[in-house]
């Protein structure tokens, strides 16, 4: 699971971030699988770019992609954030490693307009790539206080639960396409 901060976990005990959850949701289903967690604090899509060779390295069945939210949160173009994520599909697809590609929200401070085009990245990547897709990481968690650290931005391992959850299914029927055999 390629990500930033939301992804690695940041202010949680590491086996309650949101791979941790879908690791053992895996397990609980049948499934021997190792989830590598590569989720890097303050990673931006061009820090993910320069990891990717590293994060693609083995036996890597699926790549969780979870980034963007830096580049909005820092208001980086929104076109060298395309660029950056289709680096890494093509990298993955280069090894024939399905993509799950997970889509963020930009802050609302640099206007509708970026936003928009924000946002946008992510379905078109998602569209002319083929690839699984889940529009929003923090669908049902992003502004409920109860789901989110105190820093409104992190999720609670309530919340990364949440995220957890809504992930699964997507994740699921990847895995289940997979021809790993189910233990």
């Amino acid at each position: 699971m390629l990500g930033d901060s939301l992804t690695a976990g940041l202010g949680l005990p590491q086996n309650e971030s949101y791979p941790a959850v879908l690791g053992r949701k895996l397990k609980e289903h049948g499934y021997e699988w190792e989830v590598v967690n590569a989720g890097v604090s303050g990673d931006t899509s061009g820090d993910g770019r320069q990891r990717a060779g590293w994060a693609l390295e083995g036996d890597v069945r699926i790549l969780v992609l979870a980034l963007g939210a830096n580049d909005g949160l820092r208001g980086l173009p929104v076109d060298q954030m395309k660029s950056n994520l289709q680096t890494i599909i093509d990298r993955a697809r280069q090894r024939a490693i399905p993509v799950l590609l997970v889509g963020m929200e930009a802050p609302p401070n640099y206007g509708e307009q970026y936003a928009r085009e924000f946002r946008q990245v992510f379905a078109d990547l998602a569209h002319r790539n083929k690839v699984e897709f889940v529009p929003f990481l923090l669908e049902g968690v992003a502004g409920i206080s109860r789901l989110n650290q105190s820093d409104g931005i992190h999720p609670t391992s309530e919340g990364a639960a949440r995220i957890a959850d809504h992930l699964w299914p997507a994740l699921e029927k990847m895995v289940k396409n997979d021809k790993m055999p189910k233990k």
